[in-house]
């Protein structure tokens, strides 16, 4: 079988699983069983063990489980309300300062759970009555929370790029260190369209900041302290060669149970709910991950990865058109899938044609990532168009997808500034190693 009617046959059964409502992780292991099957019968069926074992005792994937084991007990001990409240406290004397805080608020307590739609709903269980009290407009406070909780994959650490990293082989250090400065960037364009937006329409927000005290503002710093110092010990020691990135998630467990313990209210019960979280979701990701690798490597059998890149180089399309179409499909495969599942169902396909055209395989890991951020902002499968109506369930989701366009907007807008500013991704990596 030549590997255009491979990939055609993949495709095919693929939408006809998802159609009939199996879920996307079954429907990837079905398609890969079936396809390594065609390829060669059952004779690399002893094979399915080997990737089940590698996948599931990888060290790269270990960071897993022990992000998400950080992100809740953070969020589990009461150190994330804390935090918001620290935050909102310091941003006090600024014009809508709310609005900001859910940015920023999002911005640093991604860094700790790695996951957009924990970001989204930690911040805005917290803000989402707290600004409706103070008289916020909806149509600014969901765009924050929604907009806002997409930076928890791209600022470090993030699943997803833990996952790419071991689908690739890419340095999972490279990948966190390449989503610093973009995660940042981003979350600087989310303020100043805030401010812009506040400063046109006054009345989506109070006219006024309030100041604080000099003895609030000291406790309100000291609030934010125990988060921020533990993102920053995070990412220092991983700069700086002092621990690996799986090292790093489990020093970084160890010293949020420690904070839980001491600073927080961590109790037996709320120990046990972070801990049965981090299993279920350690679960999924696994066994999605697991099932993707059964159709990467039919991919690889049957030569579709191999030809695609081969027709790319030999076709000629430009770079740009190339990025154009790249945007497009994830553009509209991000209204119908999840960003894990997308990245996992893509990745085999498009990473070695794109390497192959001279593009760089951690630009690659980022920008999916960004594409990734999109897709939790489009509906119909938005996660944290979702995420943010089991908060606020009396809202129609259509009215919070409308909040949100514009922070869609400017995600589209900065991956084509990617595009033409590769060295705010690569930069930094690049110091790293000093090259």
């Amino acid at each position: 079988m030549s590997w255009e009617l491979a990939l055609l046959f993949y495709a095919v059964l693929l939408a006809s699983c998802l159609l009939g409502g199996v879920t996307i992780g079954a429907s990837m292991g079905v398609v890969g069983i079936v396809g390594i099957t065609i390829v060669a019968g059952t004779g690399l069926w002893v094979s399915l063990g080997d990737i089940i074992f590698n996948t599931t005792t990888s060290f790269t994937l270990v960071a897993v489980p022990l992000f998400v084991l950080m992100g809740e007990l953070i969020l589990r001990s009461g150190l994330s309300k804390r935090f918001y409240a620290g935050v909102s406290g310091v941003l006090a004397p600024i014009p809508a300062a709310l609005a900001h805080s859910n940015i920023v608020g999002c911005s640093i307590f991604a860094a700790l759970c790695g996951s957009s739609v924990a970001t989204a709903m930690t911040i805005g269980t917290v803000a989402l009555p707290e600004m409706r009290q103070r008289g916020y407009s909806d149509r600014l406070t969901l765009g924050t929370l929604t907009g806002g909780g997409c930076l928890g994959i791209l600022i470090p650490p993030s699943i997803p790029m833990v996952v790419y990293a071991s689908m690739t082989n890419e340095s999972v250090l490279d990948l966190f260190m390449a989503g610093l400065v973009p995660g940042l960037v981003l979350a600087a364009l989310f303020i100043v369209y805030v401010a812009t937006r506040v400063a046109i329409t006054p009345a989506l927000a109070p006219k006024t900041g309030r100041a604080l005290a000099p003895g609030p503002m000291l406790f309100a710093l000291l609030n934010c302290v125990p988060v921020i110092g533990l993102i920053l010990f995070i990412i220092a020691g991983m700069y700086y060669g002092l621990v690996t990135p799986t090292e790093a998630a489990a020093l970084g467990s160890a010293l949020a149970l420690l904070l839980g313990l001491t600073l927080g209210d961590l109790k037996v019960a709320s120990l046990w709910t972070a801990l049965t979280n981090t299993m279920v979701t350690t679960c999924i990701v696994m066994f999605i991950t697991v099932n993707a690798q059964f159709l990467s490597f039919a991919v690889v059998q049957s030569g579709i990865g191999k030809g695609i890149s081969e027709a790319m180089i030999s076709s000629n399309v430009a770079p740009f058109l190339f990025f154009v179409l790249f945007y497009l499909m994830f553009l509209v495969l991000g209204m119908f899938l999840d960003g894990l599942s997308l990245m996992l169902l893509t990745v085999p396909i498009l990473y070695p044609a794109m390497t192959a055209m001279g593009f760089n395989g951690v630009w690659i890991g980022i920008l999916m990532v960004v594409m990734i951020e999109l897709g939790a902002l489009t509906p119909p499968m938005g996660l944290n168009l979702f995420a943010i109506q089991s908060i606020s369930r009396e809202t129609p989701l259509a009215e919070i997808a409308l909040a949100s366009m514009p922070f869609a907007i400017i995600i589209s807008l900065f991956a084509f500034a990617l595009y033409f500013i590769p060295d705010l991704v690569l930069a930094l990596p690049r110091s790293l190693r000093g090259s």
